[in-house]
């Protein structure tokens, strides 16, 4: 389905056509149906794909880090990415109201590709960093115009099926993505790991662009807001350089830093405040606190995840391939708990789903922190792993759905990117404080320098716990 004119939209939905879909089968089969079948496919390859690359770089990165000897930098790898994601969100969510997700979502690859290729080619950590910004920039794009194409082309009954689809995207490549980055590590080099992604990223495109093609702004989008676009990307800019300087100052272990950090944690939270929706830091019931969770449950969830490669690796003696298999692991469980959540007989509230969410990263991470004695079977942490996985499984697609439940189509993109502005943020923002504490204490203390960010990753989920109530916008 290549032509445009064949795709029924949901604003274009007669709500008489209701009952001969029921009869037709589409509610059951609703993402397949000859409308939807090119997104979905498209969308569906697309998010594989990503999935596959987080994974493998997650995997190849403490081999990267030591043969580019960058491990104090080890953090920036992927907090970097996540600061320059930001800018791309900001620029897809207002480009995704104003005049649809194709063009976007075509930057996006572009971009992605571009710095997968200069982080496989880089001499030295400053340049692979380097790549990795331009990747987040792409990947900002990517994921925001991925969820303004679900709001835009399929009704709310399948949000939480396609939703629930992209979560189970990541099986496949969670089974083989680290096992194939292992084996490249281990007898081909750590820079095939990014070089063989672009090529991945050309059958994506091919499947979800066609699929995209026509597809405007929504009906009553207004144009009223070009004024305040250039204003927003500033903001956008500013977060992430923050982000990066705050990064930068951690690593610098003087006196003379100081101001440096505070002014780093200072344009962090003034920028934040002017791109997430009002009352998102101060945790606002209703859409803000919807917004707000999904930071708070990234950040303590891939505040963890980062480190745990490196710690099997460097402190358990683990090869790669047998380090990433904890990230299958975990991103199996993620799959699980999503298709749990999409279940229709769902007997829990979201307050009650959010809760349990929260709940399980927290065992989670406790199970990661006491795989750091030698005397602790690695099972613990791959077991705890499992049920953080779990827990994002049930948190994502409940933050997601209730992101566009509580936005007007016109703002399904700028709120769209402000989730995943929060996500980038809180967690760009973690990776630069437990970054910075665990370059610190690596070479005196190991395991404290561990342990610190886990401690904190560890906070951050029982906050979540505590707050997951405050989504409903009333007492």
């Amino acid at each position: 389905m290549n032509d445009a004119s064949d795709r029924l939209l949901p604003d274009q939905i007669d709500p008489g056509d209701t009952a001969t879909e029921t009869m037709s089968g589409v509610e059951d089969g609703g993402l397949l149906d000859r409308r939807y079948r090119g997104v979905t496919l498209g969308a569906v390859a697309l998010v594989a794909l990503y999935a596959f690359e987080a994974l493998a770089v997650a995997t190849a990165m403490p081999t990267v880090a030591q043969a580019l000897d960058g491990l104090p930098l080890y953090a920036l790898a992927f907090g970097g990415t996540l600061a320059a994601s930001v800018v791309g969100m900001v620029v897809a969510g207002r480009w995704g109201d104003r005049h649809g997700p194709a063009r976007p979502l075509r930057q996006g690859i572009v971009w992605f590709c571009l710095g997968l290729v200069i982080a496989g080619l880089a001499p030295s950590m400053s340049a692979l960093i380097l790549g990795r910004i331009v990747q987040g920039f792409g990947g900002g794009l990517m994921s925001v115009a991925l969820y303004v194409a679900v709001g835009r082309v399929y009704p709310p009954r399948l949000h939480q099926r396609i939703f629930a689809s992209f979560a189970a995207a990541w099986v496949l490549p969670a089974v083989i993505g680290p096992a194939i980055s292992g084996l490249l590590v281990e007898h081909l080099g750590w820079r095939w790991v990014f070089l063989s992604v672009p090529l991945i990223a050309m059958v994506a495109a091919w499947c979800v662009l066609p699929a995209l093609r026509g597809l405007g702004a929504p009906a009553g989008a207004s144009h009223d807001a070009t004024a305040e676009q250039p204003h927003r990307i500033a903001w956008a800019v500013g977060a992430a350089a923050s982000a990066l300087v705050l990064h930068y100052a951690g690593q610098q272990h003087h006196a003379g830093t100081l101001p440096l950090l505070v002014l780093a944690v200072a344009g962090v939270i003034a920028c934040a405040w002017q791109l997430l929706p009002r009352g998102t830091l101060r945790v606002a019931r209703g859409l803000p606190t919807v917004i707000a969770m999904r930071g708070i449950a990234s950040s303590a969830f891939f505040g963890t995840e980062v480190f745990v490669p490196l710690l099997l690796s460097r402190e358990r003696g683990l090869s790669p391939t047998a380090a990433g298999a904890v990230l299958t692991a975990g991103a199996i469980g993620w799959s699980v708990g999503s298709w749990w959540r999409s279940r229709p007989s769902q007997p829990f509230t979201p307050p009650q789903l959010l809760r349990i969410g929260m709940c399980l990263i927290l065992v989670g991470v406790s199970g990661v922190a006491m795989s750091i004695a030698p005397s602790v079977p690695v099972a613990v942490g791959i077991v705890g792993w499992i049920a953080a996985g779990f827990g994002m499984g049930a948190l994502f697609p409940t933050l997601s759905v209730l992101t566009l439940e509580l936005s007007p189509p016109t703002q399904q993109g700028l709120n769209a990117s402000a989730l995943q502005l929060c996500d980038s943020l809180f967690t760009a923002t973690v990776l630069a404080v437990g970054g910075s504490i665990f370059a610190a204490l690596l070479v005196r203390a190991p395991s404290w320098a561990y342990l610190s960010g886990f401690a904190f990753s560890a906070l951050l989920a029982l906050l979540g716990a505590v707050l997951a109530p405050r989504i409903n916008a009333s007492r």
